[in-house]
Formats: structure tokens, sequence, C-alpha cells
């Protein structure tokens, strides 16, 4: 049997338009009407779903036709459907960017799509901009146009005035700092270290008041078809840090990992002295370079990563989480800390991207589907066991490293992608 309720994908021209932000603001909008919100992301990501968690009070999932899979994407808004009253689904880029885009996605599951354009400049050509994405692909169910960016009541009327008939114009955002959110050099700041978010965000909400944005279509979620994941990981207990340096978890591999039957144990690199019991280890990504001092300064848990590598048990290391493992981590600043040495060489910080996108890779224990996204390098003498396949070739496959029972990679896997694949890099 199908789910029903209203549903939203918001999107825009191009990144930096003020996507996260205008859902972020919808999210607390309807939260604050009493209304249970569930928000999805548009392809990878790590730090604009934890704004979005923060803003509508629920875990924030991805979907990506790629990485997640129709499948999964399917079960997802099937049963988010199934306890919402609005679904709003963040989306990636710009509206056709990507392979698949954000309007593959809001075709496949018949979303209607908002578009957020950044106004600041923008006065009559704002409407020939709104023309153009909502004509460009035949078929987009195309909601209407948010502005981002409003200076003024005039300004306002301009945009509005400007709109060709047929496309609705549902408001606009204003020129507000109390409303942006701090960005860096991976993206946004984490929620949990902007102090004011909820006055941002409280802000952001209150200014859609009065906005055309309540009467929102309502889309229809089938059911999908049952499937069953074998519970290879039970007994299995799977330590995995958690804190300001190694944040980077999707919810859908916890998910994954205790539906196979893992009891999950979550310490701090940066705080713990020690890991955990525990059979495996998961070291997510994150933003170490940040935290050089204080790793450093934690000889304590540098010893006891050595001593779980050293006992012989299973440690999965992404991203970040591989940084940590390498001899050293020399930050933007030049500054280097000493880290914890199970794989030879060292990281350096870059002033530019140093790989970004969906990759697949084929591993001993099977192909797992996931995306990179870092600037730093390493140099190490080491032999990759695997290499990534990016989804868009012309870019860089990323190497992935194995010394015992520890493989590591900058690559963030999907664990939902193939779970028993991702099982068996945690199986004692």
């Amino acid at each position: 049997m199908a789910n029903s309720c209203r549903a939203l994908l918001v999107s825009a021209p191009a990144s930096g338009s003020g996507k996260t932000t205008a859902t972020a603001a919808l999210a607390r909008h309807f939260r604050n009407r009493g209304q249970r919100v569930r928000v999805f992301k548009t392809g990878p990501d790590f730090i604009d779903p934890m704004v979005l968690e923060r803003a509508s009070g629920a875990p924030v999932y991805q979907l990506d036709l790629w990485m997640t899979g129709a499948a999964e994407c399917e079960r997802l808004l099937h049963a988010a459907a199934g306890e919402a009253d609005v679904i709003l689904v963040e989306g990636v880029m710009g509206l056709f960017d990507g392979e698949p885009s954000s309007a593959d996605l809001a075709q496949h599951f018949k979303l209607p799509v908002m578009t957020v354009i950044q106004s600041g400049a923008l006065a009559q050509t704002f409407g020939a901009l709104a023309l153009g994405l909502a004509r460009y692909r035949p078929g987009l169910n195309f909601h209407g146009v948010l502005a981002n960016g409003v200076a003024s009541a005039n300004h306002d009327k301009m945009l509005r005035e400007s709109m060709p008939e047929g496309i609705a114009y549902l408001g606009g955002l204003p020129k507000d700092p109390a409303i942006a959110l701090p960005e860096r050099h991976l993206g946004l700041f984490l929620a949990s270290e902007v102090a004011d978010i909820e006055a941002r965000l409280e802000r952001a909400a209150a200014a859609l008041d009065g906005l055309a944005l309540d009467a929102l279509p309502v889309v229809a979620f089938p059911e999908p078809v049952a499937s069953e994941v074998p519970r290879v990981l039970e007994g299995v207990t799977i330590a995995v840090a958690r804190d300001a340096a190694f944040a980077f978890l999707y919810p859908a591999n916890l998910d994954v990992l205790r539906t196979m039957g893992a009891s999950l144990h979550f310490f701090s690199p940066l705080h713990d002295a020690e890991i955990a019991e525990a059979d495996a280890l998961y070291l997510p990504g994150g933003y170490p370079e940040l935290h050089l001092q204080t790793l450093q300064d934690n000889r304590a848990m540098m010893a006891s990563l050595r001593a779980f590598h050293a006992s012989g048990k299973p440690i999965h290391a992404e991203c970040g989480g591989m940084m940590v493992l390498f001899e050293s981590i020399t930050d933007k600043d030049g500054e280097r800390g000493a880290m914890a040495g199970l794989l030879p060489g060292h990281v350096a910080m870059q002033p530019k991207l140093a790989g970004l996108g969906l990759q697949a890779v084929t591993l001993p224990e099977g192909e797992l589907r996931g995306h990179t996204f870092h600037y730093s390098r390493t140099e190490t003498p080491l032999l990759p066991i695997a290499q990534g396949v990016p989804k868009r070739h012309g870019s860089q496959g990323e190497a992935v490293y194995r010394s015992g029972r520890l493989t590591a990679s900058y690559l963030h896997l999907y664990f939902p992608s193939n779970p028993e694949a991702a099982a068996a890099l945690f199986k004692p």
C-alpha cells in the first residue's frame, strides 16, 4: 500500500544559492506549526544533513539513484511518508547537475520542485532564470521559485513582476546575516559548532511566515518490495569514533550495521584515553586537521589505536579516519601533528580540492559504492589493494590500502550499497 504526504524537492541553479538555508527554514517553519517533518539530502553529504536534522528534529538520510539506489530510496521515502506530514528533499548542486541529478530524482519519484535563486544581484533577469529552469526539461513538476537574499520590499516587487505567466513566485528570504550559515573549506560549519544555530533557524523560519509555502502537493510513495539483510554481525561489538573531529557518519551506515546484528559503542578519539572494548573499529571521516594538537597530545589514544591494530582486530577507516592513522598530518598553516603511525607516510592539507565525486570500488569482500571529498594528499610507500572507479570518468579513483585487518581509504563508503561486503570489513 502506498503512503502519501505533502512533499517538495528544494533545488537551485547552482551551489551556493541557499538551498540548505531554505530547506532548514522550511523544516523549522512546518515543525513550529506542529507538523511532523522528515528531511532528506540528495547525493553524498554529511554537513548539510546535520543542520537539517537540527531544523527538523529527525535524522536526515541520503537519496541518490546511484549511491543509495532506487530501491533503497523508495523504501526510505515510503517509510517517511508513513510517519510524516511533510517530506522535504534538499537537492545537490544545480537542479540539472550531476549524473544522476536532482531533477532525475524528482522525476523518478514525481516530486514537485521548488528552485531557490540567489537574487542579490538580480532584478528582471530573475524571471528569465526561473523560466529556463522550469521549461528546460519537459515533464518536470515545477512547483515554483523562492528568492534568496531579497534586499527590500521594492526588490521583492521587481522579482515578483519579472515572473513569466504560469510560474509561481513563492516569496523570498531577506538578505540577513543573522540567517546565513557560516562556511569553511568542506562546506558549512557543523551545526554543533554554530553557537546561535537555534536563533538562526528560528529567524529563517519566521521569514517564511505569510509566504505561499504551506499548500504543498501530496505525493504517493509506493510500498517497496521487502528485502532481508542477513544478521551476519550477530554478537559483534563495533567501536565507532564520533566527536568533533570524526563526525561524518551516514545514519544509514549505522542502521545497516545494527540490522546485521552489531552492537555499536561510540567513543571520542579527542577526549577518551582508550578505545572502548570491541571486536572491530570504525573510524569515519571528519576534521582531524582542525584538532591536530589535541589528537597529538592524546598519546594514550594513539597507543590504544596501535594496540587495537596489533591485536589483529578489524579496522575500517575513511578519509579523516584514515588520515589520523598515518605518521603525521600537516594543516593548511604548515603546522604538523604526530598521529598514530599505523600506516607509513604523511598527510598534508592542500589549498584546492584533491578529490571529489561518486565512486565504486571492488574489494576482496565485494563491490561498494560511495564518494570522496577532501583537501588533503597522502605520501606513502604503500601499494593499494584496490582503486576506486569514478562514476564520471576523467577524475582519479581513490586508493584503498590494507595492513593486516586494517582497511583505509579516502572513500566514504555507503554500506547499504552492499551490506554483506560492508559486514565483512568488520567481522572478526
